[in-house]
Order: C-alpha cells, then sequence, then structure tokens
C-alpha cells in the first residue's frame, strides 16, 4: 500500500505498477533474445535490424513480445484523456509492427509492399509514442503529482533523458535512411547500424518504464543517483 491514498487510488496507482514494470521487462528483454542469446543459441546472426527477426527462428519471440507490449498498452489507462490515447496509439502502433513483417533483406525506407510499409510507419509511431511518455507523461510536478515517489527530482531526470535517448537514436536512423550515401549504408549495414539505434532505444524506453513501474533494480539506481544531493543539502543545512 502507498500510504495517503485512498484504497480505490491504492488499487489504481498499483495496477498501473504492474502494467509499467510489464512493458519494461518486455523491450529490456527483447533485444537481448533476439541479439545476443539468437546469435549464442541459436546460431542466428545478427540482423539489420530488429524487425527483420521476423524472418528467422525467432520470429514467434518478436511478435510475442511485440503483441503483449500493444496489450499491455491497451490495459494502461492514464490519468487524463490524452495520455489514455497516447497508450492506445502505442497499442495499435505496436501490433502493426508485429502484425506487418517488413519486407526481407530490403531497406526500411523502400519496401516491396504496402504491408512493410505500414511496418514502417508503425514503428516510427510506436518509438514516438514511447518518448512522448518519457517526456510529457511520466514527469511529474508540484501542480499536477498523481503519485508519490521519492527523489522526484531523479526520476523526472531518468523519464526527460530516456525520452531524448529516443529521439536522438530516432534521429540517427532518420539519418541513416534519408541522408547518408549508399556506400556508406553499406559500410554501416556491416556494423548492423539500425540493429544497434533500435536497441539504444529500446532500452531507453525500458528504462523509463521500469522506474515509472518502482522495480528494485531502477529504485536502487534512483537512490544512488539521489546521494549527491542529499549529501549537498546536508552541508548546505
Amino acid at each position: 500500500m502507498i500510504p495517503n491514498l485512498s484504497d480505490k487510488t491504492n488499487a489504481l496507482v498499483l495496477s498501473y505498477m504492474g502494467i509499467r514494470r510489464a512493458i519494461g521487462v518486455s523491450g529490456f528483454l527483447l533485444p537481448i533474445v533476439l541479439g545476443p542469446v539468437g546469435w549464442l543459441f541459436f546460431g542466428i546472426d545478427f540482423q539489420d535490424n530488429i524487425s527483420s527477426y521476423y524472418h528467422t527462428g525467432l520470429r514467434d519471440i518478436f511478435v510475442g513480445t511485440m503483441c503483449s507490449i500493444g496489450i499491455f498498452l491497451f490495459c494502461y489507462r492514464g490519468y487524463d484523456r490524452i495520455e489514455s490515447w497516447t497508450a492506445n496509439l502505442g497499442c495499435v502502433s505496436a501490433l502493426g509492427v508485429a502484425l506487418f513483417p517488413l519486407d526481407p533483406n530490403s531497406d526500411p525506407l523502400y519496401q516491396k509492399s504496402l504491408i512493410g510499409y505500414l511496418h514502417s510507419i508503425s514503428g516510427g509511431v510506436f518509438f514516438l509514442t514511447l518518448a512522448t511518455y518519457s517526456l510529457f507523461h511520466f514527469p511529474s510536478s508540484k501542480a499536477n503529482n498523481r503519485e508519490m515517489e521519492p527523489h522526484e527530482a531523479e526520476r523526472n531526470f531518468v523519464y526527460r533523458a530516456s525520452g531524448v535517448v529516443i529521439l536522438l537514436s530516432m534521429a540517427a536512423m532518420g539519418g541513416y535512411l534519408f541522408l547518408i550515401s549508399p556506400e556508406w549504408k553499406r559500410t554501416l549495414n556491416e556494423y548492423n547500424f539500425l540493429f544497434w539505434m533500435e536497441w539504444i532505444a529500446v532500452w531507453a524506453f525500458a528504462s523509463a518504464w521500469l522506474t515509472k513501474g518502482r522495480t528494485i533494480i531502477a529504485d536502487i539506481a534512483v537512490d544512488l543517483m539521489a546521494i549527491p544531493h542529499q549529501l549537498l543539502m546536508k552541508r548546505v543545512k
């Protein structure tokens, strides 16, 4: 139970935390299972991007995880209408990523089918939705503090930093897709550039949701971040 809140509000917040943790854990594990685990235990080479795992033996894991995230977002009801609609948009885009596969061996910018383009659009919307949560919905203020969270300033830093990292990763992927020459693309493809940028973006959103879900590891990290501020305040006093 969370102190100073009614039983109804406590139940709502705890339910939110469970969904947040599920979304965060799903995002955290997805690139690990597809990339290193797929390579070490299933002999699947690292793919050009996360979506390309649809065309490998790990397709069910990719589709299942994205569908799970979509369902969790659908069940997530925000504190206001805008946040609820953001969750609904995230749900639709996550399901779009899962159910509309990227064309095999293709550049996400140049697809051979409508389904492939729907996948690319869904992926962009999905990341933008998650950045919106990190930058606007999760950070709290004194005027809009619906949940009592310790170390509010440090948590807000994690949320906003996660949102910025997602946007920077998207900018890097956009530069790769729209700006660089085919020669540079081929060079970056040798190092699976899009895969690593997507991994960074996915882990950034996972960090925000795990922090908002008050997971033990995230709370420990926030507590450690708060130590310098606490020491400074003691010196000032």
